[in-house]
C-alpha cells in the first residue's frame, strides 16, 4: 500500500510550523499507524533528513502516549481505538492522510506531533490521594460494594489520560478526563472522605491551566479510545455543586464552572 502523508512539522514551541508532504511507500496493511510512521522515519534518516517526532510508548493501547489527530479525528477513524492500535488496512491504497498534533492551548507543542500534556498531570496531583489506610490486600467482600458501583468505578478507571477528549472538544475542555478521574473514586467507599474536596480541587486545576468549558457537544465521548461515557460529567457536576454549597456554609464558595449538565 502507498499513501501520501501531510504531516505537521514544527522545530520547537516558538518556531513557525507548516504541513509537509511525504510518501509512505510499500506499507503493509497489517502495520499499525505508528509502524507506518516508523517506516517513513527510517527512509527520512536514510536520506539524511530529520525524522518526524511523535509520542509513543507501550503500543498496546494502555499508556495513552500515541496522541495524533488523523484526518481531523483524534486517534483516527476507528472508534474506541488508540493510534497505536489503528491498522493501515482501515485506509485505502493511495489515500491522502493528514497527521497533526493535539490542538489545545493547554497542550503547547514541543516539536512536530509532540505536545506537552503535563496539565493533565497537574489536575491529577490536585486530586490527591485517598486517606483511607489500605494496608495489605483485604479479604474478598470484606468491604461490600454494589456491583453497579464497582462496574462504574472500573469503567471510569479505564481512562488512560491520552487527551483525545480535549483535542476533539471544540472548547478544548478536559471535563470528561476530570469526570473519569473523580468517578473512579466516587463510586467506592475508600473515595468518600475526599470526594467533595477532590471534585473542587480538580475542577479548579482544570480552570487554572486554561482548558475550556463543557457545552455538551459529546465529541469527547466519541473520540475517547476507551469509550468513557459523558454520564460521568453529570456526576462531576453534581459532586462539584454539592461540594460548593457545603463549602459555602463556611464562607468560601469557589466560583462555579460554566459547564452544563
Amino acid at each position: 500500500m502507498n499513501f501520501k502523508l501531510r504531516v505537521w512539522r514544527q522545530k520547537n514551541g516558538t518556531a513557525k510550523g507548516a504541513m509537509v508532504e511525504y510518501d509512505a511507500r510499500d506499507i503493509s496493511s497489517d502495520m499499525s499507524f505508528l509502524e507506518m510512521l516508523d517506516t517513513v522515519n527510517e527512509n527520512l534518516i536514510h536520506e539524511g533528513q530529520e525524522p518526524i517526532a511523535f509520542d509513543h510508548d507501550c503500543r498496546e493501547g494502555i499508556c495513552g502516549m500515541c496522541s495524533l489527530m488523523i484526518n481531523g479525528v483524534a486517534h483516527g477513524p476507528e472508534r474506541t481505538t488508540t493510534t497505536c492500535q489503528l491498522h493501515m488496512r482501515k485506509f485505502k491504497d493511495g489515500d491522502k492522510i493528514t497527521v497533526e498534533p493535539w490542538r489545545a492551548n493547554a497542550f503547547p507543542i514541543i516539536r512536530d506531533l509532540v505536545v506537552d500534556r503535563r496539565a493533565l498531570d497537574r489536575i491529577m496531583q490536585a486530586g490527591g490521594y485517598v486517606s483511607v489506610k489500605t494496608g495489605s490486600a483485604p479479604d474478598a467482600n470484606s468491604i461490600p460494594v454494589a456491583k453497579e458501583d464497582a462496574d462504574a468505578a472500573f469503567e471510569a478507571a479505564e481512562c488512560i489520560g491520552c487527551g483525545a477528549c480535549v483535542a476533539a472538544c471544540p472548547n478544548a475542555s478536559a471535563t470528561l478526563f476530570v469526570a473519569a478521574k473523580t468517578a473512579q473514586y466516587a463510586h467506592l467507599p475508600q473515595g468518600q472522605p475526599e470526594r467533595s474536596k477532590r471534585a473542587i480541587n480538580m475542577v479548579e486545576a482544570m480552570d487554572r491551566d486554561g482548558f475550556g468549558s463543557c457545552t455538551n457537544h459529546y465529541e469527547c465521548e466519541a473520540a475517547c479510545p476507551k469509550g468513557i461515557s459523558v454520564r460521568f460529567i453529570a456526576e462531576l457536576n453534581r459532586d462539584f455543586l454539592k461540594a460548593a454549597m457545603t463549602t459555602a456554609k463556611f464562607g468560601t464558595l469557589p466560583p462555579l464552572p460554566d459547564f452544563e449538565e
